[in-house]
C-alpha cells in the first residue's frame, strides 16, 4: 500500500517533510488538509492523529504524528543517502539530534508566534495586531540567528558539516516563517545564516520553492491586509 501524507503547506513541519519526500523522490500519495477549513478537526482526521495537527504519515497503517520522528524514518526505510541523517558518523548524528532538539523552544516557537501574532491570531479575532506580543518572540530571534551562526554553522556550509542534512530543512523552514509576515529582515541582516538559506534553497530546488510557494502568495497577501491589520510593512 503506498505511503499517505497528510499535511498543509502553511505548516512549516509539513512543508520540510513535503519538500524532503520530493528531494528523495519519494512516492507518496497526498493528503492535503485545509487547516484554514478546520479539516482537522473532523472525526477522520481525528482518528489518525487525536491531537489533531499536520502532518501525519500513514505507512500502511503505521502512523506517525511528528516530523523529527518522519525524518528518521523515512531515511532509514529508502535507505536514503547517508548525509541526511549519517549512521556511519556518530559525531554529525549527534550534532543533528542537537539540532533537532534545541529547535523547538528556539527556531521553531519563536518564527512560529511571530507569525501566528502577526496574522493567524488578528484575522482569527478580526482584530489588530497586539504588538507588544509580537516585539517580545522578535526579541528572541536575533540570539536564535546568533546561535545558529556562531554554534550550529560555524565554518560549515551546512549544520552538520559540507552536505545537506534533515537539521537544515527544518531550520530554514521555520526561519521561511517570518517572509510571509515581513520579518525576514531578522534572518538577512546575518550574512551567514542568509547565505545558508539560500544554499539550502538552491540544493532542494524546484522541490523547496514548489512546496514554499504557499509562503510567497502569503507574503502578498499580507501586504493587501496589512493596513486592516495596523501591520507596518
Amino acid at each position: 500500500m503506498a505511503l499517505k501524507y497528510y499535511y498543509d503547506l502553511m505548516s512549516q513541519p509539513s512543508r520540510a517533510i513535503y519538500i524532503f519526500l520530493k528531494a528523495n523522490k519519494i512516492n507518496f500519495v497526498p493528503k492535503p488538509v485545509a487547516l484554514r477549513k478546520g479539516e482537522h478537526f473532523n472525526d477522520e482526521f481525528k482518528k489518525l492523529n487525536p491531537w489533531q495537527k499536520v502532518p501525519v504519515l500513514d505507512d500502511d497503517g503505521f502512523v506517525l504524528t511528528e516530523s523529527v520522528a518522519m525524518l528518521r524514518y523515512l531515511t532509514s526505510k529508502f535507505k536514503l543517502a547517508d548525509h541526511w541523517y549519517p549512521q556511519n558518523d556518530l559525531m554529525k548524528q549527534a550534532r543533528i539530534e542537537e539540532y533537532l532538539h534545541w529547535q523547538h523552544l528556539n527556531t521553531r516557537m519563536q518564527c512560529a508566534m511571530v507569525f501566528q501574532q502577526k496574522l493567524i491570531m488578528p484575522v482569527a479575532r478580526q482584530a489588530q495586531i497586539d504588538e507588544k506580543k509580537v516585539q517580545r518572540f522578535k526579541a528572541e530571534i536575533p540570539k536564535v540567528i546568533n546561535h545558529i551562526d556562531q554554534y550550529f554553522l560555524g565554518d560549515n556550509k551546512f549544520i552538520a558539516g559540507d552536505e545537506i542534512s534533515v537539521a537544515d530543512i527544518l531550520g530554514v523552514c521555520e526561519l521561511m516563517q517570518l517572509y510571509p509576515v515581513y520579518e525576514e529582515q531578522l534572518y538577512t541582516s546575518n550574512d551567514k545564516v542568509k547565505a545558508w538559506m539560500e544554499r539550502v534553497r538552491q540544493t532542494l530546488n524546484p522541490h523547496f520553492d514548489e512546496g514554499s510557494a504557499i509562503v510567497y502568495r502569503t507574503r502578498k497577501a499580507y501586504e493587501k491586509l496589512g493596513p486592516t491589520l495596523g501591520a507596518k510593512l
